[in-house]
């Protein structure tokens, strides 16, 4: 296992096969958090050791291929090289609460939605827990900026890497690491029901975030494609059952697609399928992606759009759009540099 995949009792016993005591363990374990790029910055801990260390349990931490910031609004998106080559994105955002990681949780993805970027040259393979903690940490590092939020929103659908990803929460979320609240932390997945089922029985005190895009079946299977094995109505019960398992309302995200899923009659449809379902939208003004032919609402019928669910007793609000002049949607960064590379 990759040392900063250990929890804090794994990296104990680690320790102890080479004859180390239960300090030494946290005293590694809290530095490897703080986004140390090699053992030789781990001043209180011997040379031997670290040179031990260095050859039983090597890390590799990611490189910045890219760093793009936003004059508008200070959003930072950063395209990272893992060890292998393959690249992932990150996104820091700056609210006034805080500052909030979006992350990559796969190189690519599969889910093959019609209006994402990410998904667009398929799945090549799932981050491992470190490699997703490591966006977290590094972005903390390099921008100088202390993350208090983490969403689980960049490249990749998260309940498709779940064993990961559940990894990569218990270390975000150590006492003795980031120490950054459950109720800090959003995952958004496209609508895996199995994995909802089994998200609500670990009963996390994070926010789940369903892609919903369509409120009909016919609309969300030409968007969407996961809809075809777990259609609306499926998807809409295991969102209940997971709100009576955990309490946690739930946040609908809804991308504004022009003459696609707009209209009034959509916003009424969802508003019916929504019923008895506490929930929060989320109406996200489409992203252009160059391949795709899909183009964003107007803003006028947003704006309709979200009365019509505020009148009918559904919150919804008109997600901010931040960093629109550095290509800070989802697979747009990453895809540009795959196919500048590809060219020469």
């Amino acid at each position: 296992m990759n040392i900063k995949a250990m929890t804090l009792p794994e990296m104990t016993l680690a320790l102890k096969e080479l004859g180390q005591p239960a300090f030494r363990a946290k005293q590694i374990y809290t530095w490897l958090h703080k986004g140390v790029r090699s053992y030789d910055e781990m001043t209180n801990v011997s040379k031997e050791l670290r040179s031990k260390l260095a050859q039983e349990y090597p890390f590799y931490p990611p490189e910045v291929v890219r760093r793009q910031e936003s004059q508008r609004d200070g959003t930072i998106k950063y395209l990272w090289r893992l060890a292998d080559g393959n690249c992932v994105e990150t996104v820091l955002m700056r609210y006034h609460y805080g500052n909030t990681v979006c992350i990559s949780t796969e190189v690519g993805c599969r889910m093959g939605c019609a209006f994402c970027a990410s998904t667009l040259g398929g799945l090549v393979r799932r981050l491992e827990p470190q490699e997703m903690l490591d966006q977290v940490l590094f972005t903390q590092v390099d921008s100088g900026l202390p993350i208090s939020h983490i969403v689980l929103m960049g490249i990749g659908e998260p309940l498709d890497n779940m064993d990961h990803v559940m990894r990569f929460l218990e270390l975000v979320n150590s006492a003795d690491g980031m120490n950054i609240s459950m109720r800090h932390i959003s995952l958004s997945t496209c609508g895996l029901v199995p994995k909802i089922r089994e998200l609500a029985e670990k009963k996390l005190q994070l926010t789940l975030s369903v892609s919903l895009h369509a409120a009909n079946d016919d609309t969300r299977n030409e968007i969407m494609p996961v809809n075809k094995a777990y259609p609306t109505e499926q998807l809409l019960e295991a969102c209940r059952d997971y709100y009576k398992i955990t309490g946690r309302r739930i946040s609908f995200e809804y991308a504004m697609i022009h003459g696609v899923n707009d209209s009034e009659a959509d916003a009424r449809l969802l508003l019916k399928r929504l019923k008895g379902l506490p929930a929060h939208m989320n109406l996200i003004p489409l992203n252009h992606v160059e391949e795709s032919p899909l183009k964003p609402s107007t803003r006028a019928a947003v704006q309709r759009f979200q009365k019509i669910l505020e009148d009918g007793g559904v919150p919804a609000t008109v997600r901010r759009t931040l960093g629109g002049d550095i290509d800070a949607s989802c697979g747009q960064l990453r895809r540009k540099y795959n196919q500048e590379h590809q060219d020469r």
